[in-house]
């Protein structure tokens, strides 16, 4: 799976989830890679 922003491969667990987060816009889900939530949303979890 890519980041929707940088367009960098996420890594995914062996559950296929990702490392990473995923954020809404304009009504879908868009997987984000941690830099670049930490980037747009200023910090992280």
């Amino acid at each position: 799976m890519k980041c929707s922003i940088c367009g960098k491969e996420i890594e995914t667990t062996f559950l296929n989830k990702i490392k990473g987060s995923y954020y809404k816009e304009n009504g879908k889900l868009m997987p984000i890679c941690s830099e670049c939530f930490k980037k747009k949303f200023g910090g992280g979890r």
